[in-house]
């Protein structure tokens, strides 16, 4: 099967560019707001061609020439990565206020470039752009299409301008099996803890930008790695805030991202710094992913700064036990995404625990197990009646979850659920795997 080809949507800052990036993918994968400057990573998203099977298509942060903010030069280095590698361009620009000194300039450094490229005017549901589409002929690059991103207006006709410059059309392929077999894996934790500098080292590319600056990272981005025949797909998070800490507009919109980051994958690796400790910031963060039901690994990230690395395990390992006990279980991993210290065996950590996630034991292993926990230590019953168990089996898998039927009129304790939790988190290896136990009396 040929490669999918590539589509780059390029253009200053605010003029509808993840609006596009959403109305090509189908998806709500961008963050849209009407503040500019929204988008700094690069969003890679899939689109259905007309006709043609599938293009991968990339949204980039808003290209400014002039070095006024300091992630200007991150966005034009993490855009003309994107434009090297594609395909076709999408120059977006703004139809009803027509060509501007920085769109001329953006020509200018896209003509330079030599890449193909399809010139848009968008906001074609305005009265004002037939008459403005015209003007940006002068931008020489070729005939204008004038669309509607947030409306739907003219995308068919930008695809046939498109089309010439997509090759050969793709034949379709067993993709969906192989993304049924990967591990989904969201990284998350506080502001500048290293989580795109982690996901960089994976991928031994700078994809995501890297600053010393808190909040560089608001969307969240799709990566995929592959390894020993295993694959991942990785998702770097904007840095969670706790609510009273999170202003409204994109900050607010970046958490919502990270949140459905979380929603999407099967382990989250929360990211700590090693220097600052385990924060109750972190296990705010932490609890999101528990609470989501999603697997967590606790990696305790910058290892390479500890002079004394007994002493700073010692203080990490009291802190995780004062402030994360709902994941005491976690597996921890120290490394150093800066210098790759201790990397090997993050990969092999994610495999494990993304196996025990869809962990499905059979109903004669459930029932052996539990019916002698059971037996062991039964719950009160409540009243006379000795509390009985009939049977016991998994329902469910990614997280597991199993159901008990016993002859209870009255609800169990948590604390008796928990046990169980445990028991099966121990026999079964489910360390850092969140387990759903429910108890099923005669009334149910």
């Amino acid at each position: 099967m040929r490669r999918q080809p590539v589509i780059v949507i390029v253009g200053r800052p605010n003029v509808g560019k993840s609006t596009l990036f959403n109305r090509l993918t189908g998806s709500r994968k961008a963050l849209v707001h009407d503040l500019p400057g929204v988008t700094r990573d690069r969003i890679v998203g899939e689109a259905r061609v007309p006709g043609r099977g599938r293009a991968t298509v990339v949204d980039t942060g808003g290209l400014l020439m002039e070095d006024e903010d300091h992630f200007i030069p991150l966005i034009r280095a993490q855009a003309e990565v994107a434009l090297k590698g594609a395909d076709a361009v999408i120059f977006l620009v703004d139809g009803a206020s027509g060509p501007i000194p920085e769109d001329e300039e953006l020509a200018r450094y896209l003509r330079a470039l030599g890449v193909p490229v399809v010139v848009v005017a968008n906001k074609a549901d305005r009265r004002e752009v037939d008459l403005a589409a015209f003007e940006f002929h002068r931008l020489g690059l070729g005939e204008p299409v004038a669309v509607s991103a947030e409306h739907g207006t003219g995308i068919s006709e930008l695809w046939e301008a498109l089309e010439p410059l997509l090759g050969a059309a793709e034949e379709e392929d067993e993709e969906s099996e192989a993304e049924g077999s990967e591990v989904r894996v969201a990284i998350v934790g506080r502001p500048n803890v290293g989580k795109s500098s982690l996901l960089n080292r994976l991928i031994g590319e700078r994809r995501m930008l890297v600053s010393e600056l808190p909040g560089t990272t608001r969307d969240a981005v799709d990566v995929v790695v592959e390894q020993d025949g295993a694959r991942y797909r990785f998702v770097d998070t904007a840095g969670i805030r706790r609510r009273g800490r999170t202003d409204r507009g994109p900050e607010v919109l970046s958490v919502v991202m990270a949140r459905r980051a979380i929603e999407r994958a099967d382990v989250c690796l929360v990211l700590v710094d090693a220097a600052e400790g385990v924060t109750k910031q972190d296990a705010h963060v932490a609890g999101h992913a528990w609470e989501a039901g999603r697997s967590v690994i606790l990696v305790i990230n910058k290892w390479d700064l500890a002079d004394d690395r007994v002493e700073w395990r010692q203080r990490i390992e009291d802190e995780a036990a004062r402030h994360l006990k709902f994941i005491r279980h976690a597996p921890v991993l120290f490394l150093s995404a800066a210098t790759g210290l201790g990397l090997d065996r993050l990969l092999p950590a994610i495999a494990k625990i993304g196996e025990a996630y869809r962990k499905q034991a059979s109903t004669s292993e459930v029932n052996a197990l539990l019916r002698a926990a059971w037996t062991a230590s039964p719950p009160p019953s409540g009243g006379r009646r000795e509390a009985k168990l009939f049977y016991a089996t998994q329902v469910g898998s990614g997280p597991p979850r199993f159901v008990l039927f016993t002859n209870l009129n009255q609800p169990v304790h948590f604390s008796y659920l928990r046990h169980l939790e445990n028991v099966l988190r121990e026999s079964f290896g489910l360390a850092g795997v969140p387990i759903k136990v429910m108890i099923r009396g005669r009334k149910d």
